[in-house]
């Protein structure tokens, strides 16, 4: 009698139960291994063509930035980073500072002033970097002209429910950007802050759109191509080693 490692006749040809249970193995190692590497590959390729897409889009609104008028005393909100200029005044004596900014290794405040512009509304305006000395207990002093005025500057739109650890403002200095110190003021108004290039009462310039540069992202899509393709090729030669075994093994299971 045979046992249940005995050899069975099939077509001629001898299989034994083992046998049959390692090559079921080893294909479902090889299924495995290539559902791994092609996922991987693929999932480099679709960020890659995500990336490029990104870039394709950062250019174009580049492009449309150079070209778009720059908009005065608008009466409704702007774009994200439009060009917008005012006239009005300055609210000197509302003047707040965002705290802990640096700039060329120099730690500072930047000067918040509410501008009511002639439209009626009023805007906050990011005026620029001022330094200031180790001891906090010193106020920031700052001048702020008087009468009519005409500023430019970038518009940037604000988001709501930022992430601040404790409480966002101590005496006159705040944590992070927000309108809730000037709820008082009764002219309508935007979520947003307008850092000013230009005009009277303009400071050193440290802000800059954080927005991620069409090259980063080219960078990045290149960086995708280059980890699919290594996917790829270690998809391919781990193959060959799984292969390359299992032949030598069946030539040695027939020796």
């Amino acid at each position: 009698m045979f046992n249940s490692t005995a050899l069975k006749r099939r077509g001629g040809k001898a299989f034994s139960r083992p046998n049959n249970r390692r090559q079921v193995k080893r294909l479902v190692s090889l299924t495995c291994w290539w559902m791994l590497w092609v996922s991987l590959t693929l999932a480099g390729l679709l960020l890659a063509n995500w990336q490029w897409q990104r870039a394709a889009e950062k250019t174009q609104l580049i492009a449309q930035q150079a070209t778009t008028d720059r908009l005065h005393n608008p009466q409704e909100a702007p774009a994200n980073l439009a060009k917008v200029t005012l006239s009005g005044r300055f609210l000197g004596e509302q003047t707040l500072w965002l705290d802990n900014r640096v700039l060329e290794g120099q730690v500072g405040v930047a000067v918040l002033t509410p501008f009511v512009a002639d439209s009626g509304h009023w805007w906050l305006v990011q005026r620029g970097f001022m330094p200031t000395v180790v001891d906090r207990s010193v106020e920031p002093e700052v001048s702020t002209p008087q009468g009519p005025q005409e500023i430019s500057g970038v518009w940037q739109q604000l988001q709501t429910g930022n992430l601040v650890l404790g409480d966002n403002r101590e005496g006159n200095r705040l944590q992070s950007i927000t309108l809730d110190p000037w709820q008082t003021l009764t002219q309508p108004h935007f979520q947003g802050v307008l850092h000013q290039n230009a005009g009277e009462g303009k400071l050193t310039s440290w802000w800059k759109p954080s927005q991620m540069p069409p090259e980063r992202h080219i960078g990045y899509a290149v960086q995708w191509l280059l980890l699919a393709l290594l996917a790829l090729v270690m998809g391919v030669a781990g193959h060959r080693v799984l292969y390359q075994d299992k032949r030598h093994n069946r030539r040695g299971e027939t020796v």
